[in-house]
């Protein structure tokens, strides 16, 4: 009884943990005291399921623990050596490894199950579903985001129609196992996981890079519920309340991505927009041709400016020029210049990608404007400094009913009385759409890597 009381008094605190963490997840300013408190939350509960009465069990505690050594050290030196630019890869194998858990776990219980009943049964054909498409949904993922596939390789003809199909097979194949019970046949077993699998790759493949962020959230979303529902296989309390708060917390950040972009979550799942291709020249529509500005104006204008926004974009991320970023933003404040950052909810690969990225340079919190107090603040700034940012500040979202990305709300910054933007060259966006603010009357063009162009501009200001 006592040992009951204590398993039941960690799992608690566990629970207790992964909720604090999250709430602390919040904001930049707490996500590292957050990750820690869910941590120490799930050490709780894994002493806790380690030392629980469980009958008929063989305790193989040296194939426990040498497991959870081989996954403490791939995941430490992962998470060491990853660069801020592969975060969302990271992401998504992680996503992946979730949904493989679940996998295993469902298949073991539905092979081995010695008093199976129609609800263990349900859940577990339930748990292989999910899991199996959070699993090579994720992996595609991975290697969109890698760029080591291309939509155009892997997305067949009518290709929501094949996945309805596959959709419905699968689920037609999951009732039969289901109607069959205790008897059901391992071939046709092995057919629904295979099903499940060939389906989650297949789920994703339509959906346009541009929407890589939407996918993330909607694929951690699906690991959550594949935890809650092996916990529910397994009675365990804590493994069904962190799935349920990861399934929860990834469908409401998926829900707020798409009302970010102003379309539905099914016009996302089949609209495929964004598989990002190739160049374009440096003129637009016309004899239109984008006017560049060198290091020593882009200094002085922004140094006796009154107010300046900085937009970051996925550029910033490949170039690691947040802190060389950050050492603008100083040199400025110090003359009185009044330096904010504009955020748009999709830029990058992944949610909060750039909330991220300048917390690691330090950038104060309270400089960081979302989408809305942006474009209210963009009219009466001075210079918005556009740093490899595309797509989010592109005008035909509002002005071209042909545009792949129109309706979807975009940062203003044209609405600003100078516009610079850093890009290495003319090439259009993840979205893979030329963007006409490159040619608008208030905008020069900085050519050259973000990093390298900023640090430039930190000596010319040093110099002023």
């Amino acid at each position: 009884m006592a040992i009951d009381f204590f398993i039941n008094l960690a799992y608690l605190l566990g629970a207790v943990g992964f909720v604090w963490g999250l709430r602390l997840l919040s904001s930049p300013d707490t996500a590292r005291r957050g990750n820690i408190y869910a941590g120490v939350g799930m050490c709780l509960a894994i002493i806790a399921a380690l030392v629980a009465p469980l009958e008929g069990a063989n305790n193989n505690y040296g194939w426990i623990i040498g497991g959870i050594a081989v996954g403490a050290i791939v995941g430490g030196i992962s998470a060491r050596r990853i660069q801020m630019t592969a975060m969302p890869q990271m992401v998504s194998i992680f996503n992946g490894l979730g949904g493989a858990c679940a996998v295993v776990l469902a298949m073991v219980e539905l092979v081995n199950m010695s008093n199976p009943t129609a609800g263990g049964i349900g859940i577990a054909l339930l748990t292989l579903l999910i899991g199996g498409v959070a699993f090579t949904g994720s992996l595609l993922a991975f290697a969109k985001l890698q760029g080591l596939v291309w939509d155009s390789t892997i997305t067949l003809p009518k290709h929501n129609i094949i996945n309805m199909v596959l959709l419905v097979g699968t689920l037609v194949v999951g009732v039969l196992l289901y109607l069959q019970g205790p008897q059901m046949s391992l071939g046709l077993l092995l057919g629904f996981l295979a099903l499940t699998l060939v389906y989650g790759f297949s789920f994703v493949a339509p959906i346009g890079g541009a929407d890589m962020p939407v996918v993330i959230s909607l694929l951690n979303s699906f690991t959550g519920l594949s935890a809650a529902a092996a916990g529910l296989i397994y009675g365990n309390q804590l493994m069904l309340v962190g799935g349920i708060l990861v399934g929860a917390s990834g469908t409401i950040l998926t829900v707020l991505m798409c009302e970010a972009m102003n379309r539905s979550l099914l016009n996302v799942l089949i609209g495929g927009f964004g598989g990002g291709g190739g160049s374009s020249a440096a003129k637009g529509t016309g004899d239109e041709v984008a006017k560049e500005v060198t290091i020593n104006d882009a200094a002085i204008q922004l140094y006796y400016s009154q107010s300046v926004m900085i937009v970051p974009g996925y550029g910033l991320a490949v170039a690691q020029a947040q802190k060389v970023c950050k050492e603008v933003d100083d040199l400025l404040e110090a003359n009185g210049v009044d330096v904010k950052y504009a955020i748009h909810p999709v830029a990058g690969r992944m949610p909060g990608h750039m909330n991220v990225l300048l917390a690691e340079a330090d950038v104060p919190y309270p400089k960081l404007l979302d989408l809305d107090d942006a474009n209210d603040a963009l009219p009466n700034t001075d210079i918005v400094v556009v740093v490899g940012a595309n797509d989010v500040v592109n005008p035909s979202a509002l002005d071209d009913p042909g545009s792949p990305i129109y309706g979807m709300p975009v940062l203003n910054v044209w609405e600003a009385k100078h516009v610079i933007v850093l890009k290495r060259s003319m090439s259009p966006g993840y979205a893979g759409i030329q963007n006409p603010l490159f040619f608008h009357d208030k905008n020069r063009m900085l050519f050259g890597d973000a990093k390298d162009s900023l640090g430039k501009v930190v000596s010319e200001l040093k110099g002023l």
